[in-house]
């Protein structure tokens, strides 16, 4: 996936994942810890249930933004950078696209 190739819809889901403050500190730990990290990982920098916590990386995991691995009988979680990347420039594709509309334009022609 390119940089510029996320769909509306899609970039929407994807923000839908992002719209939760426990999520967001999710990745931020990801990002922070830069190698897979358990659940239990996870649920000790949050003062949340385990449960909890895992249905927050499933939301994560199901936009594409976390990738899941096997550890023995553990799964365990890492950012994916790709899908990171691609996200960041979508956004940076469309805060570009709505600040240009924000320019004042002129009038083809002044009245009158």
């Amino acid at each position: 996936m390119t940089m510029n190739s996320m769909h509306d819809e899609e970039f929407a889901d994807v923000m839908r994942a992002l719209g939760h403050p426990v999520r967001l500190s999710i990745l931020r730990i990801l990002a922070e810890k830069q190698s897979d990290c358990c659940c239990t990982d996870v649920t000790e920098c949050l003062p949340l249930a385990q449960s909890t916590v895992s249905q927050h990386i499933k939301v994560l995991l199901d936009a594409g933004l976390v990738v899941r691995s096997s550890k023995g009988t553990r799964n365990c979680y890492s950012l994916d950078t790709e899908r990171l990347g691609a996200l960041n420039g979508a956004f940076a594709g469309l805060l570009t696209g709505l600040s240009a509309d924000l320019v004042p334009r002129r009038p083809e022609h002044e009245p009158a």
